[in-house]
């Protein structure tokens, strides 16, 4: 093995150590994520298992990075987000965020039509759900309840509670999601109230 490699396979230990502190995660979580046992990061992290791809790439879609930046990033991680869109029951959604664990935030397209002729199926799972509706109106189906989101309206709830969102009309719907962990929910650090002075 030639020095270029041997430097190369040393240095990506400490900097999945540094990306992981940043991202807030510990071993336990990011196991959980990517299903590499927390021996084999940890011994990874120190430099006592070889990186193989069977390793880098589930670490890398847990990151929502390249698999190159984990071989060979910059010193300062680029901070921008390159989202992977997927498709899920016909829906677009969007990856807004990188981190493993905690708050992940989405967007979501529903194109027009999408559940014509479909009935609600309401699910539910653990977490809390916080909802923004950027574009069009948002059917939402939430237990016993089923209402519509506007442009600009916001909706939380514990998603223990059975639900489901679907296009309220003919009309395409763009909303962003915010998915916490059970007990873990938006904090609003500010508020406006009438008679205060404008925020902008």
């Amino acid at each position: 093995m030639n020095d270029d490699l041997v430097a190369v396979l040393a240095a990506v230990g400490p900097r999945l150590r540094e990306l992981r502190r940043r991202h807030g995660v510990t071993l336990t979580a990011l196991s959980e994520t990517t299903g590499i046992p927390i021996s084999t990061l940890s011994r990874l992290e120190s430099g006592h298992r070889r990186p193989g791809l069977e390793l880098l790439l589930p670490l890398a879609r847990a990151y929502r990075v390249p698999v190159d930046e984990l071989i060979g990033a910059p010193a300062e991680l680029d901070p921008r987000v390159y989202p992977q869109p997927f498709t899920r029951n016909g829906m677009t959604v969007v990856p807004l965020t990188r981190k493993p664990g905690g708050l992940q935030a989405f967007k979501h397209i529903l194109p027009a039509g999408l559940t014509d002729g479909r009935e609600p199926d309401p699910r539910s799972h653990e977490g809390y759900h916080w909802l923004y509706v950027l574009r069009g109106r948002l059917r939402v189906v939430l237990g016993d309840k089923d209402f519509i989101l506007t442009e600009g309206e916001v909706a939380e709830f514990d998603t223990h509670l059975p639900h489901w969102f679907g296009n309220a009309d003919e009309h395409p719907v763009e909303f962003l999601s915010i998915l916490g962990p059970q007990g873990e929910r938006v904090h609003i650090k500010a508020r406006y109230r009438p008679g205060d002075p404008h925020p902008l």
